[in-house]
């Protein structure tokens, strides 16, 4: 077990003293939560349709379920949202092996992304992100689909010979932050449970979840498909936000067409 230093001790203490300096203030932090319960699957069940959201997969019951939303900000980034109430990063039920496996609904929902953009992109352009808690602006889970940063995109593929199975921190910066990353075989994300291979990987993360944020990232390895895993830990009023790492504007969509 890693043991934490006094300075390290401090540092963490003051994240969790400060929420309201770090996280963007919103008047209702359940208003994911209300529009998935109280709306998609009332409406499913009802057998009306998922509206507003765009799909709801209830196909083992509430608690095991997940509602694909389109987010109000960027021309096409989705939001995959429990239908069980999970307030974040931080809740101990994103560990638990019986969860959904949220980011593989994720990556099957690109087909929303793509209908949205005109066409599918390179499996590059495309992530899968979520932000700390004290870098959020909702307390019901929900992660960001949605492309990649152009920038970003671009350095990840160039480094890709560096990344291997076990987590460490990049020799160059992202948007001003030095993030772990590890890269893991997969089509799809199926099974690889990027939750828990952050809290088991990562120093400390899994007794610090709160602090933590997470993104995959499309990519292929030596002609292999998988994904680039990406962590950052906030700090004070800094970082635990990798959707910093997406583009909104999905610029690199208008590259590819």
């Amino acid at each position: 077990m890693t043991t934490l230093t006094g300075a390290r001790l401090a540092l963490i203490g003051l994240v969790a003293l400060t929420p309201c300096l770090a996280r963007p203030a919103r008047a209702d932090r359940l208003a994911l939560w209300n529009i998935v319960h109280g709306q998609c699957v009332a409406h499913v069940e009802a057998g009306r349709g998922p509206a507003p959201c765009e799909r709801v997969d209830l196909a083992h019951g509430e608690a095991q379920g997940v509602a694909l939303l389109k987010d109000r900000v960027g021309v096409a980034q989705f939001l995959a949202i429990p239908t069980r109430r999970v307030t974040g990063i931080e809740d101990p039920l994103v560990l638990d092996p019986a969860a959904p496996d949220y980011f593989a609904f994720a990556w099957g929902a690109r087909d929303a992304l793509a209908a949205r953009l005109g066409g599918p992109l390179p499996r590059r352009d495309v992530s899968i992100a979520i932000n700390s808690e004290f870098a959020r602006s909702q307390d019901q889970l929900h992660l960001h689909l949605d492309c990649l940063d152009a920038d970003v995109a671009a350095k990840l593929a160039a480094d890709a010979g560096a990344f291997d199975e076990t987590w460490r921190p990049m020799a160059e910066p992202l948007k001003g932050r030095v993030y772990w990353a590890r890269r893991v075989l997969s089509d799809d994300l199926s099974g690889v449970r990027p939750f828990v291979r952050l809290a088991d990987g990562v120093p400390d993360a899994k007794t610090h979840m709160a602090g933590e944020s997470l993104i995959a990232v499309g990519a292929t390895f030596a002609g292999q498909d998988g994904f680039v895993l990406l962590a950052d830990r906030a700090e004070l009023t800094q970082g635990g936000h990798a959707e910093d790492l997406q583009d909104h504007d999905c610029a690199v969509a208008k590259k590819a067409r």
